[in-house]
This record gives C-alpha cells, sequence and structure tokens, in this order.
C-alpha cells in the first residue's frame, strides 16, 4: 500500500436481489476483492471490506410481479441466499448488509437532501417513456424495442445483448414495455439531476493526469465517455419502490438506484462500525485523507464508479475519492456470454451444495482465467484439468510428499537440517524472494500472475523432493534424508502462507497439519518456519481429482438449458408473399440420390454432392457442411431444384441445382427427404 494512506476501505460491487450469485460475478468482483482484502489483512494493515445487496431498481420489482409476491419477499430471499452463499464460499466481508436497511435509507436520504440545499442538483422537466394502460413511467432496462444497429428485436433501453451496443430507449424502434409488451408514449415529469458536465473540468484533471495507473480498460472507458462530453444524469425516477425523494411535491419519485446503490458503501460502513466500536468512527473509513478507497467491480460498473458516484462524493465535499478502481471484464462460460435472465450460468449455491468442499478448487481457477484485461472463458474441461494437474497434481502431491514422509521416517516430527548442497541451495534461493514478488504483483492487482507465482513456488517444491528421491536415499544416507525431508517441509509452511489470499479454505487445513498455529505475510520466504523436533498434525489428502462423471454431469446442465433457451426463442418466420401458381410451376423439384459426398477443401460450410437425378448425374454444392458428415448422406434419396442455373465457386466448382432443406430451430439445416424410396427423377408436385 503506498506509504501516504494509514488504512484501506476495500468495496464491492452491491449484487442485486432478484436472483444468486454466479462465477461471472465472482470472477469480476469478489474473489478479487477477498484476494485483496486478505492479503492487506496478512500484512497487519488495518482494512475494512465492504458489500452489500442491491435491493431496489426495476429488477426486483418484474421478479415480484412474475411470482405473485411482494418486492420485499423477493429481496429478503435473495439477501439470504446471496450472503449465505458468500459465507459458505469464504469471502470475508466485514460486513454485508442491504439497501432496504433504515440505516441506509437515512445515510441515502441525508446525502440527497444536502446536495439539495446546496444547490448542488439540477431540477429538470423532460419527457419519459410511459406505459398508458399500467400507468407507470419506465426506467431504461424495462424498455424494449428494435436495435438501431443489428435490428434485435429483443434490445433493452440501455443496452443490445446481441451486438453490445450500448443505447438508449429513444434510439429504439418501436419501443414497448419489457414485461407487457404494450406500445409507449411520451410524458413530462419532474427529476434532479446530478451535474456531471460542471464536473468535467476537475474530473479530466483528477483522472487523466492523476490516474494514469488506472488499468487501460479502465481509464479507456473514462476518457471515451469524457472525450465525448458529460451530460447531466438524473438521481430520481417514478417508481413505487425505493427510497422516496425527501423533498415536498415528490409524491411517487424514489432516489434513482445507480444513485442510492454506491452510497450504500457509506451505510453499511455505518452499520460495521456501530457493530465494532474498536474500528472507531465510520467516517474516518471515508473522510480521512489518510484512507485508501478501493473499488472492486464489473466493466459495466466502471462509469458508475469513476464519473458518477466520485462526482457525488466531490459535490458533497466531506469524502475522500477513490484511488483506484481495478475493474475486471466479462466472463464466458462454455464460449457463450453469462446470462441471468436465460438461467444460463453456474450459480454459486448450487456449485456448493453439488460440489461440497470444493471452495477452493471453484476460487483457484477463477482466479487464474480472471479477466483483468480481456473477456476470458470458464469451461468445465479446463475447470477439470486445473484442479487434477495443478491442485492436486503439483501443489497437493508435493505437500502429500513430504508430510507422509516425516510421519514415515520420523513419527512426523520435523527433522533437523543439515548440510547444504548446491541443489538445497538453489531450491532455497529459488523461494527466498517470494514475498517480494507476490507483493509487486499483489499491490498492482495482478492477482492472476500472484497465484500462478505461488504455485510455481509448489513446483518448485515438487521438482525438489521429485529429484532428491528421499525414499532412495534413505538406504544409502539417512542424514541426507533429514535434510530433503527439513527444506521440503519449509517450503510447505512458505505454501501454507503464500496461498492464505488465494485457497483459504486449504491453507488453514495445511497450516493445521503443520500445527502453525500463529503466522504472518513478513514470515514468507524464511527458512525456518518450522523448528526442529516440531510435533506435525496427521498428514491427509490437501485436494483430491474431480471426476470424469462430476463434469459430465455440469456440462449437460449448461447444455439443457441452452437447449431449453434456443427452443423458447425460436420464431417461426411469416410466410412470404404470395406467388401466382404459374410461378410455382416454373420451380422443377425433383428427387436424387446421393451417390457421392464429400467436403470441399478450404471452404468449411460446403458439401459437394454427385447426385443420380434419374436421367444423368449432376453435381451439387451445399452449405451444410457443419450439420452433416459426408458419409451420413451417401444413399439417401433428397430433394433438389432441378432448373436453377448453375451456379460457379471461386475454386471452380460448378452446383448445378439446390438440395432443399429446413432451418431447425437451434439454427442447424435438416435435408429434406421422402417418407419411402422413389425413383430418381421423380417430380414433387
Amino acid at each position: 500500500m503506498a506509504d501516504k494512506f494509514k488504512r484501506t476501505t476495500i468495496t464491492s460491487a452491491l449484487p442485486y436481489a432478484n436472483g444468486p450469485v454466479h462465477i461471472g460475478h465472482l470472477a469480476g468482483v469478489y474473489v478479487p476483492a477477498d484476494i485483496y482484502a486478505r492479503y492487506l489483512r496478512l500484512r497487519g494493515e488495518d482494512v475494512i471490506f465492504v458489500g452489500g445487496s442491491d435491493e431496489h431498481g426495476v429488477p426486483v420489482t418484474i421478479r415480484a410481479r412474475k411470482e405473485g409476491i411482494t418486492t420485499q419477499q423477493v429481496v429478503d430471499r435473495y439477501h439470504k441466499l446471496i450472503k449465505d452463499s458468500f459465507e459458505r464460499f469464504g469471502i470475508s466481508f466485514d460486513v454485508y448488509s442491504r439497501t432496504t436497511s433504515a440505516t441506509h435509507h437515512k445515510v441515502a436520504s441525508d446525502f440527497f437532501s444536502k446536495l439539495y440545499s446546496e444547490g448542488k442538483l439540477v431540477e429538470q422537466t423532460s419527457e419519459q417513456f410511459y406505459d398508458e394502460q399500467t400507468g407507470h413511467f419506465l426506467t431504461d432496462r424495462n424498455i424494449k424495442g428494435e436495435c438501431p444497429r443489428c435490428h434485435n428485436t429483443d434490445a433493452y433501453g440501455d443496452q443490445c445483448e446481441k451486438c453490445g451496443a450500448t443505447l438508449s430507449p429513444e434510439e429504439l424502434i418501436n419501443p414497448y414495455n419489457a414485461e407487457t409488451g404494450n406500445p409507449l408514449v411520451k410524458r413530462k415529469t419532474k427529476h434532479w439531476y446530478l451535474p456531471l458536465d460542471k464536473a468535467q473540468p476537475w474530473l479530466e484533471q483528477w483522472i487523466l493526469n492523476e490516474h494514469k495507473e488506472w488499468r487501460p480498460n479502465v481509464y479507456g472507458q473514462c476518457k471515451s465517455w469524457l472525450d465525448g462530453g458529460l451530460k447531466p444524469r438524473a438521481v430520481t425516477r417514478d417508481l413505487e419502490w425505493g427510497i422516496p425523494v425527501p423533498l415536498e411535491g415528490a409524491e411517487g419519485k424514489v432516489l434513482y438506484v445507480w444513485f442510492d446503490a454506491p452510497i450504500g458503501y457509506i451505510s453499511n460502513t455505518v452499520e460495521l462500525c456501530q457493530q465494532r466500536p474498536e474500528l472507531g468512527s465510520w467516517e474516518k473509513w471515508w473522510k480521512d485523507p489518510e484512507t485508501r478507497l478501493v473499488h472492486f467491480i464489473g466493466k459495466d460498473n466502471i462509469v458508475f464508479h469513476c464519473i458518477v458516484f466520485p462526482t457525488m462524493l466531490k459535490m458533497h465535499g466531506d469524502y475522500i475519492l477513490p484511488d483506484n478502481v481495478p475493474a475486471n471484464e466479462f466472463l464466458n462460460l462454455e464460449g457463450n456470454k453469462i446470462s441471468t435472465s436465460k438461467n444460463y450460468a453456474v450459480w454459486l449455491n448450487e456449485y456448493l451444495d453439488e460440489l461440497p468442499g470444493r471452495q477452493d478448487e471453484l476460487r483457484y481457477v477463477l482466479t487464474a482465467n480472471a479477466p483483468e484485461t480481456k473477456d476470458n472463458d470458464f469451461t468445465w474441461a479446463d475447470f477439470q484439468a486445473r484442479c487434477n494437474n495443478e491442485l492436486v497434481a503439483v501443489y497437493g502431491n508435493f505437500v502429500n510428499r513430504a508430510l507422509q514422509l516425516t510421519q514415515k521416517y520420523y513419527d512426523g516430527q520435523v527433522p533437523p537440517c543439515g548440510e547444504l548442497n548446491d541443489f538445497d541451495r538453489e531450491t532455497l534461493s529459488e523461494f527466498d524472494g517470494i514475498k517480494s514478488r507476490l507483493e509487486a504483483l499483489l499491490d498492482n492487482f495482478k492477482f492472476r500472475d500472484a497465484q500462478k507465482e505461488a504455485m510455481n513456488l509448489a513446483r518448485i517444491g515438487n521438482k525438489y523432493i521429485a529429484d532428491s528421491e528421499p525414499w532412495k536415499v534413505i538406504k544409502t544416507d539417512p542424514e541426507r534424508v533429514k535434510t530433503i525431508i527439513n527444506i521440503s517441509l519449509q517450503l510447505t509452511a512458505n505454501l501454507a502462507i503464500a496461498f492464505e489470499p488465494f485457497l483459504p479454505f486449504s491453507s488453514r487445513r495445511l497450516r493445521e497439519m503443520l500445527q502453525m498455529d500463529t503466522f504472518s505475510w513478513e514470515q514468507l520466504g524464511s527458512t525456518d518456519l518450522l523448528p526442529a523436533g516440531k510435533q506435525l498434525g496427521k498428514p491427509s489428502l490437501l485436494f483430491s481429482k474431480i471426476e470424469d462423471d462430476v463434469i459430465a454431469a455440469q456440462t449437460k446442465k449448461l447444455e439443457d438449458t441452452l437447449k431449453a433457451n434456443m427452443e423458447a426463442e425460436y420464431k417461426v418466420e411469416p410466410v412470404k408473399d404470395n406467388i401466382a401458381f404459374d410461378d410455382f410451376l416454373k420451380l422443377d423439384v425433383r428427387v436424387g440420390t446421393v451417390l457421392e459426398c464429400e467436403r470441399v477443401p478450404k471452404m468449411k460450410k460446403l458439401l459437394k454432392f454427385l447426385i443420380d437425378d434419374g436421367m444423368q448425374k449432376r453435381t451439387i454444392v451445399s452449405g451444410i457442411a457443419q450439420w452433416y458428415e459426408p458419409e451420413q448422406l451417401k444413399g439417401k434419396q433428397v430433394l433438389f431444384v432441378a432448373n436453377l442455373a448453375p451456379r460457379e465457386f471461386k475454386n471452380g466448382l460448378v452446383s448445378e441445382g439446390m438440395i432443399l432443406s429446413a432451418t431447425n430451430w437451434d439454427g442447424s439445416a435438416v435435408v429434406t427427404t421422402t417418407l419411402s424410396d422413389v425413383k430418381p427423377g421423380s417430380q414433387i408436385s
């Protein structure tokens, strides 16, 4: 941590309390935040880690209406589910509260009131989309329509999930209520706005000149917003659910969720300091210039935490500003985007139930694949490979060998270290600098590389004990084995410290086996963590293999979800305009027998057919190679257009007709055929 700071306030984005947490949330926000918090605590620094549920906004009200229950019942259910899941997974929040708490309502209302009373907010009347049938103004996320860029008809009012374009409701073609399908009209309404345009000069100085060390994705997105020119942003909305605007004449209006939610970091800190007086006043953690503020978020929240929330804090006048916002990109799942609305995700609560006791395995893989600089992909095959080939075969194998040999040769007592040879000294020098290497990475939020560095330490140990072969040397030089085992145990103890921020569950088990009652970050790299003669605990496996049937079950679960989603979304194309009967008669559709079928070199989509059309053999090329193997079609009878003008391809291949196929619900092509064999050349009429 920078020398000018005495303490650190860590926040992590507040998850919406309208569904469980999934691995995208974990990889993007909560695992890196937890690693950093655990690291600072291990260094003995003053730190608080603040989290909580975001319980306002439209998504929770939509779910409540769908389920026919109250909004409060929805947020109560998911707040508990999310909080319990985080606790089971080892996310070490100092406080995890909620935005429906009385404390938060007061803190958020007071925050708004101060900005309003000092004339910092701008009152404006504008036209917004309104559903006359339900009698509600709609938020951007509750509006759908046709994307003006890719023409997806299910684009949201803030983003098109198909092409990724950032939108506003005004840009949508034929906007409608996403929940009811009702058409929308524009109506005038009064709201209060945060004048971001007035904050632009100091934001440019603060971000572009004073925080060039921020991650490129964060810095770049901020620069893009600033280059485009900031505009006032509404801090209130016409909704029934939320914190009422504390002004006369503002009935039916609430604080906009993006304004209310980040204030939750502050209100949750207020609750924390009330519960733990030893932490001192909450103001110390939010207003003291010697406190460092770090926000962990996903890339979709960069603008709110780097531009909007800092502007709120600056205009309030009493608060510190974030020192860093190490936002991550997105994690995809098996090559597809994670989708909460479509249930396509690996949900944390389900993972904990279905793979019990494997929290560290998931933490390890999510950190190894952390989307720190670009979107990354989680696959169950990679999960299995990393767990079995790295955690089990490298880290776990080394630890088990060292402890089992200690138990076998010395009844579980640490043997003394004798004279070192060159290989010993080389090994000791390898992990002597682990502390400084890890600090350089962790201090700069490079958690993926830091974990890799910790695993390299395990690789050094695995190689050392494998190359030293104490099980052979014991027969010829028992004194030498004492040194080998001592060094192996010292390295094992270092691993228990190095992996503590990343793998807290297995690190705790390892320390129990090593009887390490006390430990600190300052000890990392030491060669005498375990004194000679120390009695160790009973050894056990640190990790176990992930079997194929476990992976197959999880993969099938996702495949079934994808299939169900595609079936639900499949739309039959409308019938084309009517044609005259004589036009239909111009088509000569016939039955042909496939004599030969093969792939076309350098053209992945094409299959080349040799067809018996009843009179001669003809070549037809069809773009269905991704759906069929050539062998599947040999000998089959297919329908084809016989009088289509020949088409020549770039490679000189000529197609003399068109094989007819139907497009299935999943986009696949299905070749049309007859119910029974008929004579080749028979006409379809």
